[in-house]
């Protein structure tokens, strides 16, 4: 598959639930001219607060499959029982008319978005420790504790992972996490070829 002749990039962003991923790639994109976030399709319900076409794209399975089968999707994956999927069409757009592309996914999203485009950047956030990881998860008040204990036996998985990518950011102090993305930001935007 052949990405589209651009200047934008794509940046790929990973980490466990409650790592503090989402909160960086807000803060990152408010302080980065020309950057954007790929907005995601997901089968998941809605959460409280949560925007349509904003933070996710919400459809139902069959729509979902409809996609899939149709080819419009880079990447899905199943996480948690819900599908997600980041569209074709809406991240070569983006591309193609000069921005960088911030794909938010897990390793295995991560790791086909490298197999068909090499040159992505790659980004892995990790909490201080794991039981910073559990008191942030607690702390959000989104789930209960079993899916709290599922997210903590998914978080090893996914740190696991973290050799993989080009780049690890160690979220021990938000302004210091944020300082270390920019920074990795700026150094993409520098490099020759990509």
């Amino acid at each position: 598959m052949k990405r589209p002749a651009t200047n934008g990039q794509l940046i790929i962003v990973s980490a466990p639930s409650g790592a503090g991923k989402t909160s960086l790639i807000k803060s990152l994109l408010d302080k980065t001219p020309g950057l954007t976030l790929s907005v995601s399709h997901t089968t998941r319900p809605r959460r409280p607060g949560e925007i349509a076409g904003e933070h996710y794209f919400f459809i139902d399975s069959a729509t979902f499959a409809q996609m899939v089968a149709a080819g419009e999707f880079l990447e899905h994956a199943v996480v948690f029982g819900n599908c997600y999927g980041t569209a074709r069409a809406s991240v070569f757009n983006t591309l193609a008319a000069g921005f960088d592309v911030i794909l938010e996914l897990d390793w295995q999203g991560a790791r086909r978005i490298r197999e068909l485009f090499p040159a992505t950047i790659s980004v892995f956030i990790v909490p201080p420790s794991t039981a910073v990881l559990r008191e942030r998860l607690e702390g959000r008040q989104q789930d209960d504790a079993a899916i709290i204990e599922r997210r903590m036996a998914a978080a090893a998985d996914e740190m696991a992972h973290q050799s993989e990518y080009d780049y690890v950011v160690l979220n021990d102090s938000f302004d210091h996490a944020l300082a270390d993305l920019s920074a990795i930001m700026r150094a993409a935007r520098l490099r020759v070829r990509h």
